[in-house]
């Protein structure tokens, strides 16, 4: 199987924007893939790593941003899809404050 490449972006709607749990969330993710993955706030860059916690972290993506996520390798489509996806179901956290309040 050759390497593919796929690419979107999604609106970061979270109210405090890429912080802590959300950049945790987001780089075990990127980590389940092969591909490399990338994240950007603007379509041409610059681009950081999305597998690196200190990276996502310090980008400081405030909330209504474009997020812009890039993916090279077998599961390209897989990886920017379920990205987009965690970013879309709000990283999850919607559901953790249901279940805790």
């Amino acid at each position: 199987m050759t390497d593919s490449k796929a690419s979107g972006a999604v609106l970061l709607s979270h109210p405090v924007g890429l912080h802590a749990r959300p950049s945790v969330k987001l780089t075990k993710l990127a980590k389940t893939f092969r591909s490399t993955i990338e994240i950007s706030t603007a379509a041409e860059g610059p681009w950081i790593d999305a597998k690196s916690i200190v990276k996502v972290m310090a980008a400081k993506v405030p909330q209504g941003s474009h997020l812009h996520v890039r993916a090279a390798g077998a599961d390209a489509d897989d990886a920017v899809a379920a990205l987009i996806g965690l970013v879309e179901a709000d990283f999850g956290e919607a559901e953790a404050d249901a279940a805790s309040g």
